[in-house]
């Protein structure tokens, strides 16, 4: 039965979940968390190709799934060709959400269109601003999300599980159903499955976000590596998963 009703689970609940979901193959950790929290459950994409293989696993169980983006306002033109093949594919009426146009304004008269460029706390502002706050917005109308983080894709997602408590966003469920899975078995399911993806990654991209942040990365490079390409030593993350401490970065789930 699908419950409508609000849902808050303990520290112990989610433990006992993370022991019987951790291995569990990605449909049945998705047809779990539909099943429990119904509407009070989203999908959000950056549709980057781990995002996309959950959207058609999802939509599978469930043509009528939320799922939701944020559109910074610095997308790649592909991203957005992707946006729409996505409506097109799935009938899905995919949430879009934009940053708060006051919000955005006053930091690019103060700073400067592309202030990212200039320093790490510049560019965490601009990912705060375009990014964090827009999804802090949906996420507080729901039980339960669901992302496309793996343990292989850095350092700072290695221990992600494929239940986590989301102490950053008010104690909400966290699903990572590919949490186990490597890039290998997205490529091998998006093939299997006909799933669309953005065009740059036949462009030699391999983590896709704001046009002017990101670039192709060359063999051998770290996938995240054409992220924020010009900054050194900065951690590879935005603040969605992980909090910015400005000297570091803590796990927000």
């Amino acid at each position: 039965m699908v419950l409508d009703q609000r849902q808050v689970l303990d520290e112990q609940d989610v433990a006992a979940l993370a022991a019987e979901l951790d291995g569990v193959d990605p449909p049945n950790v998705l047809r779990w968390g539909i099943t429990r929290f119904g509407r009070r459950l989203a999908l959000c994409t950056s549709l980057q190709a781990d995002g996309m293989a959950i959207l058609d696993m999802a939509w599978r169980i469930d043509p009528s799934v939320r799922v939701f983006t944020i559109d910074t306002g610095r997308m790649p033109a592909e991203t957005h060709a992707l946006i729409d093949q996505v409506r097109d594919r799935y009938g899905i009426a995919l949430e879009v959400y934009s940053p708060d146009a006051g919000e955005l304004e006053a930091f690019v008269r103060r700073e400067g269109v592309n202030a990212f460029y200039r320093g790490v706390d510049l560019r965490l502002d601009c990912c705060e601003i375009r990014k964090v706050n827009p999804l802090n917005r949906v996420l507080r109308g729901l039980d339960a999300w669901v992302t496309g983080l793996r343990r292989d894709q850095a350092a700072t997602r290695s221990a992600v599980r494929a239940v986590e408590l989301d102490h950053g966003h008010g104690g909400l469920l966290k699903l990572n159903p590919l949490a186990e899975w490597t890039d290998a078995d997205v490529w091998r399911y998006i093939r299997a499955h006909d799933v669309p993806y953005n065009a740059l990654y036949d462009q030699g991209y391999t983590s896709i976000g704001c046009a002017p942040c990101t670039r192709p990365t060359s063999a051998g490079e770290d996938p995240r590596a054409g992220r924020w390409w010009w900054e050194q030593d900065a951690v590879k993350e935005c603040g969605i998963h992980f909090s910015a401490e400005r000297g570091g970065f803590v796990p927000s789930g």
